[in-house]
């Protein structure tokens, strides 16, 4: 992709330039800031400049280098994505960094290096032409905290580093004290008998603040652009392909996310929605749209990657969608899991199969549990409310997930057409009615949000016959088996709905799971298989793939795309992010989709 916007723009299309100017610029960052904490013998060359320079001019040369390695360093990963700011940046910092060499007269060979880089990057300036990520103000933040620990480091070794000097015997605390100090340009405990080291010291510890709090303001200051945001007009643009084609994928109605951007196709029949995480343009599901027209908006969601040297990656497609993604884009599939549909027609509770279900079923109703079925159009507000204050209190952690899976709301005035499943209390504690809903106001139920709500299903339209699983939630202190007896519930009251096929969780990893426990399995598929066991303590793995099974569901194989291998990781780290997994603790957490399997929720 980049030889091809290279080839675009004209010229010798080396790819290999910005890896190797971003690496060269971090080793050059990292030689500078050495130079500069380190202290050094003074040759008799520097002697002779020294003795004719000012000495002010040779120690904040020397305080100089210090701040150009940093900013090197700050600069060399943006310059590796082809970041055009990060270059022009970079090609004022080198000739600087060289300039203060030949102030400081110790090191020509390097300020030889940095010239020569310098002239590499003006030469392929054609290979840096990706435009800056969206940005928000919490850079700021990450970068204050970030380079203010930095300081605390570097300014501890500047000061520990010159003890021939100091006057005394400073303890740790005198130090740090003399760093913090330094680096609001103050002077603080600690006493130098060379006055060079004393400048020396002061200038660098002054410059280490400044440049944290000139890069904090500006980060701060500078025009926020909205990270990802579903504009009115691509809303309705989206539903209008959804009521076409939104039978085509079950993971459809989740483009209607209003944290995701779309792209449409050039004929306007096809879009895809995203988001950007880490550097990753993150797309899921399959575009929507006519089949078609998915190769333009696939260019185009290709196109847009390139234009900002993202990664592009699609988590959750179909088969087909996968096919046509690697075929248009060259790009790779990885199998992440199976997701399970069920065919209401073919639905029973009869059967020596569904004799645990069926069990569960008729145990919990025998506890005083009922279910009422609805779409989301035919409850009240008052309903409405109490069912999101009760799913927001079981959801067990101050973050939303989803991304992928996971519509981030319920009640909406445009989510109508949504299926929401609630289980009630009819006896025992709560002293509630015959789950008629309408006493939410008295009895022990009343002390909670959502009143005599026990558990929430929420499912989303998957075109016109069809539905898809979007939240489960229940109440942490509700009897096992609650879960079995909501799914089993929508089912049964699905045709009266016009619903043929429900889609449940997402069973990552499910093929593993099942052929490594067969007779013949292999040692590499049995230890994948006591890998991902072992990781279901923190992600509910094994655990979801085993709830799912129990409805004896059709398993649609979903799948990773991705372009090359050396690329997993960081987009492994994107989707973490944007199913909101990477700011919470790992314990207990399970896999995006089953987002009721959260504390609060999670299956027995």
């Amino acid at each position: 992709m980049a030889t091809q916007m290279s080839l675009l723009r004209g010229g010798v299309s080396r790819p290999w330039v910005p890896a190797a100017a971003g690496y060269a610029a971090l080793v050059i960052g990292v030689l500078d800031i050495v130079k500069a904490v380190v202290p050094h013998v003074r040759t008799s060359r520097f002697n002779e400049v020294a003795s004719v320079l000012p000495g002010s001019v040779t120690t904040l040369a020397q305080a100089g280098t210090l701040l150009v390695g940093i900013l090197l360093i700050m600069l060399a990963h943006a310059l590796r994505r082809r970041k055009v700011r990060a270059w022009r940046a970079v090609v004022v910092l080198l000739p600087v960094g060289a300039a203060v060499e030949a102030l400081r007269w110790r090191h020509p060979a390097a300020a030889a290096v940095s010239l020569a880089l310098c002239v590499v990057l003006l030469v392929n300036r054609r290979e840096f032409y990706a435009l800056s990520d969206p940005r928000s103000r919490w850079r700021a933040l990450w970068n204050f905290l970030i380079l203010g620990a930095f300081n605390l480091v570097i300014g501890w070794l500047f000061v520990a580093m010159h003890t021939h000097s100091v006057i005394g015997t400073p303890t740790l605390a005198d130090q740090m004290e003399h760093v913090v100090l330094g680096l609001f340009g103050l002077e603080g405990p600690v006493q130098y008998s060379s006055e060079h080291v004393s400048d020396l010291v002061y200038y660098s510890l002054a410059g280490l603040g400044a440049l944290t709090a000139i890069t904090t303001i500006y980060l701060a200051l500078r025009p926020e652009r909205p990270v990802a945001a579903l504009s009115p007009e691509n809303e309705d643009r989206l539903r209008a392909l959804l009521g076409k084609y939104g039978g085509q994928d079950s993971l459809g109605y989740f483009a209607l996310r209003r944290d995701k951007s779309v792209i449409f196709s050039p004929s306007g029949k096809a879009a895809i929605a995203y988001r950007v995480v880490a550097g990753v343009m993150l797309a899921s599901g399959d575009p929507i749209g006519d089949v078609e027209a998915w190769p333009g908006a696939i260019n185009r969601f290709l196109a847009e990657a390139r234009r900002h040297a993202w990664v592009p990656s699609v988590i959750g497609c179909s088969e087909t969608g996968g096919q046509v993604w690697t075929r248009v884009g060259d790009l790779d599939a990885l199998e992440l899991g199976d997701e399970a549909v069920v065919e209401v027609a073919d639905f029973t509770l009869e059967g020596r199969a569904m004799r645990n279900v069926r069990q569960m079923v008729n145990r919990v109703e025998r506890l005083g549990y009922t279910c009422r079925v609805r779409r989301v159009g035919d409850l009240s507000e008052e309903e409405k409310a109490r069912i999101r204050d009760a799913a927001d209190y079981w959801r067990g952690t101050e973050t939303e997930r989803g991304f992928s899976m996971a519509l981030g709301r319920f009640g909406d005035s445009s989510d109508a057409g949504c299926v929401v499943v609630t289980a009630h209390k009819t006896s025992g504690d709560s002293g509630e009615g015959a789950g008629s809903g309408e006493s939410a106001g008295s009895g022990a139920g009343a002390d909670r949000p959502g009143g005599d709500i026990s558990a929430v299903l929420h499912f989303v339209p998957w075109g016109a016959d069809g539905i898809s699983l979007d939240l489960m939630r229940r109440d942490r202190e509700a009897d096992p088996g609650l879960n079995e007896l909501l799914i089993v519930r929508a089912l049964q009251a699905a045709p009266q709905l016009g619903i043929a096929r429900v889609s449940l969780n997402f069973a990552m990893f499910r093929a593993a799971l099942a052929r490594g426990e067969r007779l013949g399995a292999g040692p590499v598929l049995r230890a994948w298989r006591g890998l991902l066991v072992f990781l279901s303590r923190w992600f509910q793995i094994e655990s979801l793939y085993k709830f799912n099974a129990k409805f004896r569901p059709i398993w649609e194989p979903r799948f990773l795309v991705y372009p090359h291998a050396r690329d997993l990781p960081r987009i492994g780290v994107s989707v973490l992010q944007a199913e909101a997994f990477l700011s919470m603790d790992l314990h207990g957490l399970p896999f995006p989709r089953g987002r009721g399997a959260e504390a609060g929720g999670a299956i027995r």
